[in-house]
């Protein structure tokens, strides 16, 4: 018999691990403290209560909760996705656009499906979301990078891309965006820029594909209206309930522009048919009939007090030639070495210090030594974050010092 490469495409063999992946393996050792891990805190749900929930639709509605469902998702899962975007700024959905998938990583990958050819490119902000990152590469997508800065997007960056772009007579699938609060760089981006974005996307004829998994999960209570709020008809906005509620019903939504919503449904059903059937009940049950906001003010207030507690202590441990954003929102802090610093290297001699963070070069196209990296506040308690930036201070400090 052939090798078992033999027997795969040329697509499959392009494929890579997400690094964020390879890392969680290595973060599930006890003995270390991850700052890899962006997991929503969930100890603070109504565990009892959804657990009868969930035990009342399958025996009061077995049949129907168990069974196959309609492919664009059911209207009550699509009825409470508005209501969810409504607290994210977009208080007049339409529920007839809206598809649901499993989890927003099954939306990009439909986008990439319904939107892209092989040899496409990609438009991302630099940096991005690995699992988006993956997806492009299955699909044989070009990533392309425009900058950034603490604020998020640049537009001019943007303009300048894909005038680049058009010069080199390339086809642009799409811009892939992170507006609030930004995996990895939990950047927020001002209102002022997001129009000056759809303003730039519409005059190159460039598709927007905006997701928006921290929306809501604002430290002051105020979530910035998403790009799709003003600019629906250019938008494939993109929620889920993974931050405010569970990542493991595995549910996220597409708000579609009407003129791609039969083209964007059908490319998700050739993929997955639909989304559980038992996950959007419970989902839907969990809007309708829970303090859901109650929730997410909870947890956002409990994250609020993690991430200043990892800023604290960088700020007190670890040498001040590292620079971040200050989180303002999400699980995130994104952090900068001086030029020179390999934090790929640095993850290792951080796991022997007994911590582990994810080094910046998962989250970038761009080739070549990174020196940034994430810290991920979210799932760990106050105490350990600060130990863990302790773990980590003296492989941190001499790697800077090393670049001087």
């Amino acid at each position: 018999m052939s090798q078992s490469r033999d027997f795969l495409s040329q697509r499959a063999l392009g494929v890579k691990q997400s690094a964020v992946r390879d890392v969680f393996d290595i973060a599930m050792d006890p003995n270390l403290v991850s700052l890899a891990g962006g997991n929503p805190w969930l100890s603070g749900l109504p565990l009892d209560e959804l657990g009868k929930t969930a035990g009342e639709l399958v025996s009061r509605h077995g049949t129907e909760s168990l069974q196959y469902g309609p492919g664009q998702g059911l209207e009550p899962m699509r009825q409470a996705a508005c209501t969810v975007m409504a607290g994210d700024g977009i208080p007049d959905a339409d529920p007839e656009l809206v598809v649901i998938t499993p989890g927003s990583q099954a939306a990009i990958d439909t986008a990439c499906r319904a939107f892209a050819n092989p040899g496409d490119v990609v438009v991302v902000e630099d940096p991005t979301f690995v699992g988006a990152l993956t997806s492009f590469n299955t699909w044989e997508l070009d990533a392309v990078a425009a900058g950034t800065d603490e604020h998020g997007l640049i537009p001019a960056e943007l303009d300048a891309t894909l005038e680049l772009m058009e010069a080199e007579g390339r086809r642009v699938a799409f811009l892939y965006t992170i507006p609030s609060f930004a995996n990895p760089s939990g950047a927020l981006l001002p209102e002022d820029r997001r129009d000056e974005i759809a303003r730039i996307c519409a005059k190159h004829g460039v598709l927007i594909v905006e997701d928006n998994p921290y929306g809501q999960i604002a430290f002051d209570g105020r979530p910035l209206a998403p790009i799709a709020a003003k600019h629906r008809d250019q938008v494939v906005y993109l929620g889920t309930m993974s931050k405010i509620f569970s990542p493991g019903v595995r549910i996220g939504w597409a708000l579609v522009p009407a003129a791609l919503k039969r083209e964007f449904y059908l490319s998700a059903e050739s993929a997955f048919i639909h989304a559980s059937t038992h996950g959007q009940m419970l989902s839907t049950a969990f809007v309708d009939h829970f303090d859901w906001q109650g929730h997410v003010r909870e947890v956002s207030g409990l994250y609020k007090e993690r991430a200043e507690a990892l800023w604290d202590a960088v700020k007190e441990h670890w040498d001040p030639a590292v620079e971040f954003i200050r989180p303002q929102g999400g699980f995130f802090l994104w952090g900068s070495l001086p030029e020179g610093a390999d934090t790929l290297e640095l993850m290792t001699e951080g796991i022997k210090a007994g911590a582990v963070f994810v080094p910046g070069a998962a989250f970038t196209p761009v080739e070549g030594t990174h020196s940034t990296l994430r810290l991920a506040f979210s799932f760990v308690e106050a105490e350990k974050l600060v130990e863990g930036v302790k773990r980590l201070a003296p492989v941190v400090n001499e790697a800077v010092a090393r670049t001087r």
